[in-house]
């Protein structure tokens, strides 16, 4: 799904907002939602990335308490033509990691402890660029447009059932229905698509940015089979933000995949082992960010280090 979609989507989304509005108190009611749904925008938009930082307790690092993870995203950044972004931890046995911020001169990078425990630093690279690429992409602000529009939608569909709606809407009490149910519904999944859409670009930006898909494949194979054994307690307690991540952090309330933010793990892999073998990532380089990083076990910062158990994962 390129822009132009990902563009059509939004604006169907905004409609969503308008429509449900206009259901819920007329043209007063259209005036009321697209102020709200703003006024959500502004807010979210200067601090929707402390929000989230704050909801999983992350801890910001820096080059002395976390010598191997901010030097490799530092040089990726550099690769990839962006300011350097704060980068955090989160305590956290499940490998998992995302990104966030309003632009990338305010962006931040955060993995958690069970990332840095699992992976090789080949595969945390593929990880961070990965990360790197939503922000260059500008995916989180992206990300935290839809999810208002989202919670708007919401919120006026709720005021729309408690308040039974506009009695003089042309649908009657079949608009009330449409405002509660189906409005919400069209919400979540354009999100989703949304979503999904967004993580393919992300893979294939994440590739380039390393210089190898595999990288990024084989940490995907590995998340696939990890993330889905081990809880993340501060993502089960605040489930809206589980389409930041970069596979589903949700264990406890398995969904159907029609309902995943995430697009399957297998056909991302197979996209990045298709990009290996078609973009000449095979041939020889002259120098690899392996051999210029010295790639190493990626080890866990000094901050976090004594609250995480020893072979929690892996």
């Amino acid at each position: 799904m390129g822009y132009v979609k990902t563009a059509m989507l939004l604006a169907f989304m905004t409609a969503l907002v308008g429509a449900a509005g206009l259901l819920l108190g007329g043209e007063a009611g259209l005036l009321i939602a697209l102020v709200a749904a703003a006024g959500m925008h502004l807010f979210a938009f200067w601090r929707s990335d402390k929000m989230v930082l704050r909801m999983h307790n992350a801890v910001e690092v820096n080059a002395r308490t976390a010598p191997d993870l901010v030097p490799m995203v530092q040089d990726l950044a550099d690769r990839a033509g962006l300011p350097h972004p704060a980068i955090y931890v989160i305590d956290s046995a499940q490998p998992n990691a995302f990104a966030t911020g309003r632009n990338p001169e305010n962006a931040a990078v955060a993995a958690t402890t069970g990332l840095l425990r699992a992976m090789s630093r080949e595969e945390v690279a593929g990880v961070m660029a990965h990360e790197l690429a939503h922000i260059q992409n500008r995916d989180t602000l992206l990300m935290t447009i839809t999810a208002t529009l989202a919670g708007a939608i919401s919120l006026l569909s709720n005021f729309a059932f408690f308040f039974r709606g506009n009695r003089n809407n042309p649908l009657g009490f079949v608009g009330v229905l449409l405002a509660v149910i189906v409005a919400p519904l069209a919400a979540g999944l354009v999100q989703m698509a949304i979503s999904r859409s967004r993580e393919y670009e992300a893979d294939k930006r994440g590739a380039e940015i390393c210089g190898q898909p595999e990288w990024l494949a084989s940490a995907l194979q590995r998340l696939g089979e990890l993330s889905g054994r081990i809880d993340m307690e501060s993502a089960e307690r605040n489930p809206a933000s589980a389409h930041m991540f970069i596979v589903n952090p949700l264990v406890g309330l398995r969904i159907d995949r029609l309902f995943s933010t995430h697009p399957p793990t297998p056909k991302r892999i197979a996209a990045l082992e298709a990009m290996a073998c078609e973009g000449g990532y095979r041939q020889p380089r002259k120098e690899t960010m392996a051999e210029r990083m010295n790639l190493r076990p990626t080890s866990v910062p000094k901050v976090l280090r004594r609250s995480v158990a020893p072979g929690a994962v892996g």
